[in-house]
C-alpha cells in the first residue's frame, strides 16, 4: 500500500537486474521487507540523489535507459511513495488531472440509489428462505370440479410470483368426464404426466390422444392449451403439470422462440425400456432402476427439455435404492406405491453412507413432494409390489450449466476411504435444517393474503419411528406469520402460474 504523502524509510538496495534493461530493479525496502513490482518504479534525480515514485493508475510509460552519468550502483537515500510516475530521468512528476463536474450529476445520484455494496465474508452465502419438504395430496385431484390446483408455496419461500421451486411451477389439472379445460403459461417448456384416465389435448401444435402412464411436453405456446376427458374412474381425469414460467418471471422474459418439438413418450415404450434394464443389471447393485426422458433436441444433456428433466424410476419390491445427491429441485410424483413405500432425505451422510437424522416422506399413489437441493435421498420398498416414482425437476438447465453435481452415496464414501475430497455444494444452515426436520414433510395450510404460512413443531411432544425418521403428519403446527406486503399474481381458477379456463 501505497500513502499519499512522501515519507523517507531506511536506504532500500537496489540490484540492476541483468536479463532486463537498467531501469528496472527491483527494490525492497530494508525497514519493512516489503517489495515493489519493478512496473511500478521509474528513476529520477532529486537533489543529486535518486529517488523512486510509484503510480498504481497511470499506464507504465516507455521505459528511458538511465543517463551514462548515473551509475547503477549511485546509492538511493529516499524513496518518494506519491501517486505520480516519471516517464524518464530528469523530467517533472506527472499529476493526475482533476476529475470534471459531470453534466449527468442528478441522473448519476439517482442510479446510485439502488447500489449496494456487501462485505464479501458476511454475504458470499447469503442466507435465503430453504426449500422445504412439502407434500401436494392426491386427494386434491380425486374429487371436485374440473380445475388446476397449483401447488403454490412462493410464500415459503418468499418469491412474489406463484411456484413450486424457484425455478418451476407444478399443478395437478382435474378434468371431470365429458368436459374441458384450458391451460396456458409463459413458459419455455411444459410437461404433463396423465396420472388417471384417458384423453386428448389441443394446442396450436396439433391434437395428441393420451391415457395414464403417458407424458407428452410442449415448446412455447402462446396461445391455450385444452384437454378433454374422455373416460376416467373418480370421474375425472388427473394430470401432472410442470413448467418452468417462474424462471420466466425471475428474469423478466418471455420466450420467443421454440427450442424442440412436441414431444410424445407412450407408457408402453417406457415400460419396456425399464423391463429391459432391469434384465439387464439382474444381481447388480445399482442406485436407480429406471430411464432418463430425453429428446433429440437435447443431445448433449439428454434430458427432457433445455430446462425440464424426468426419470420414471422403479424400486423393486422389498428393496433399498441408496442416497444419492443432486443440487437441482426434485418435484416427486409417486405413480405407483403400496403402503411402507417411503423416501429417506437429509443434508448428511455418516461413514456407512445412512444418513443422518432423515426426514421420511410416505409415498401414496397421486401425491407429489418436494425433495430440497443437495440433500441426500434413498428410496426404501418395504411392500411386496414395485414401486414407481416420476421425479420433475430443472436438471435440464443445471446440466447444461455443469452445475448438477449429481453424487452417489457409495462413490462418494470410496473418494473418502482413499483421502480424497470433493467440491462441496450449497447448503442450509444448520438451524434452518434442524427447523426443517423437525417440521418434516407435510401438506401446505391454505394461503392468506398479506401472511406467510410457518410450521412449526410442538414442544414435549415424543414420537418417531425405529430408523430416528418423523413420519409425514407427526408434531407438526400450522401457524401464519404477518408480512408487510405480499405481490399477488392474478390467476383465474386456481391459477398454475398461467392461467385456466373452463369450457
Amino acid at each position: 500500500n501505497f500513502p499519499s504523502s512522501t515519507r523517507s524509510h531506511t536506504r532500500p538496495h537496489i540490484a540492476p537486474r541483468s536479463d532486463r534493461d537498467q531501469n528496472s530493479a527491483r527494490v525492497t525496502h530494508a525497514k519493512h521487507g516489503s517489495r515493489v513490482h519493478p512496473g511500478l518504479l521509474k528513476a529520477r534525480v532529486v537533489g543529486g540523489e535518486r529517488s523512486c515514485s510509484t503510480d498504481l493508475f497511470s499506464p507504465e510509460p516507455p521505459r528511458t535507459p538511465l543517463p551514462p552519468s548515473l551509475p547503477p550502483s549511485l546509492p538511493m537515500v529516499a524513496v518518494e511513495d506519491g501517486l505520480s510516475r516519471l516517464p524518464s530521468a530528469g523530467a517533472a512528476p506527472l499529476t493526475r488531472p482533476p476529475i470534471p463536474v459531470s453534466k449527468h450529476a442528478v441522473e448519476e445520484a439517482r442510479w446510485g440509489e439502488t447500489a449496494n455494496i456487501f462485505e464479501y465474508g458476511a454475504a458470499a452465502n447469503p442466507v435465503m428462505a430453504p426449500i422445504p419438504v412439502l407434500v401436494h395430496p392426491a386427494i386434491l385431484h380425486e374429487q371436485g370440479l374440473s380445475r388446476v390446483i397449483p401447488f403454490d408455496i412462493n410464500d415459503c419461500l418468499e418469491i412474489e410470483t406463484q411456484c413450486t421451486s424457484p425455478n418451476l411451477m407444478a399443478s395437478f389439472v382435474r378434468v371431470c368426464v365429458g368436459e374441458s379445460i384450458e391451460t396456458n403459461a409463459v413458459a419455455t417448456s411444459q410437461a404433463f404426466y396423465v396420472i388417471r384416465g384417458a384423453g386428448e389435448t389441443t394446442s396450436e401444435h396439433g391434437t395428441v390422444s393420451w391415457s395414464e402412464g403417458d407424458l407428452f411436453v410442449v415448446p412455447v405456446t402462446p396461445g391455450q392449451i385444452k384437454h378433454t376427458c374422455v373416460v376416467a374412474e373418480k370421474g375425472g381425469a388427473a394430470l401432472y403439470w410442470v413448467h418452468d414460467e417462474p424462471l420466466m418471471e425471475y428474469l423478466g422474459v418471455a420466450p420467443t422462440k421454440k427450442k424442440f418439438e412436441p414431444t410424445l413418450f407412450k407408457r408402453e415404450r417406457m415400460l419396456a425400456e425399464v423391463e429391459e434394464i432391469a434384465h439387464a443389471n439382474v444381481g447388480k447393485d445399482v442406485n436407480r432402476l429406471g430411464v432418463l426422458l430425453g429428446n433429440t433436441a437435447c443431445e448433449q444433456t439428454k434430458t427432457l427439455t433445455h430446462v425440464l428433466w424426468s426419470l420414471l424410476n422403479s424400486i423393486p419390491a422389498n428393496s433399498v435404492q441408496r442416497a444419492h445427491r443432486h443440487n437441482s429441485v426434485a418435484l416427486d410424483l409417486a405413480v405407483a406405491a403400496a403402503p411402507n413405500v417411503y423416501t429417506l432425505m437429509g443434508k448428511e451422510i455418516d461413514s456407512s453412507g445412512n444418513i443422518i437424522d432423515p426426514i421420511r416422506c410416505d409415498w401414496c399413489k397421486g401425491a407429489v413432494f418436494v425433495t430440497p437441493p443437495g440433500w441426500w435421498h434413498s428410496h426404501h420398498n418395504e411392500s411386496d409390489e414395485v414401486a414407481w416414482v416420476l421425479p420433475m425437476q430443472d436438471a435440464g438447465l443445471y446440466t447444461y450449466q455443469r452445475t448438477l453435481d449429481i453424487r452417489f452415496v457409495d462413490d462418494e464414501l470410496e473418494l473418502h476411504r482413499s483421502g480424497k475430497i470433493r467440491g462441496s455444494s450449497f447448503t442450509v444452515t444448520c438451524k434452518q435444517y434442524t427447523d426443517m426436520v423437525e417440521v418434516g414433510a407435510q401438506v401446505p395450510h391454505e394461503k392468506q393474503v398479506g401472511m406467510k404460512r410457518v410450521w412449526s413443531v410442538e414442544k414435549g411432544v415424543e414420537g418417531g419411528v425405529s430408523s430416528g425418521a418423523k413420519r409425514v403428519g407427526m408434531k407438526r403446527v400450522a401457524s401464519y406469520q404477518q408480512v408487510k406486503e405480499v405481490a399477488q399474481k392474478p390467476c383465474s381458477s386456481g391459477g398454475s402460474g398461467g392461467s385456466a379456463k373452463f369450457i
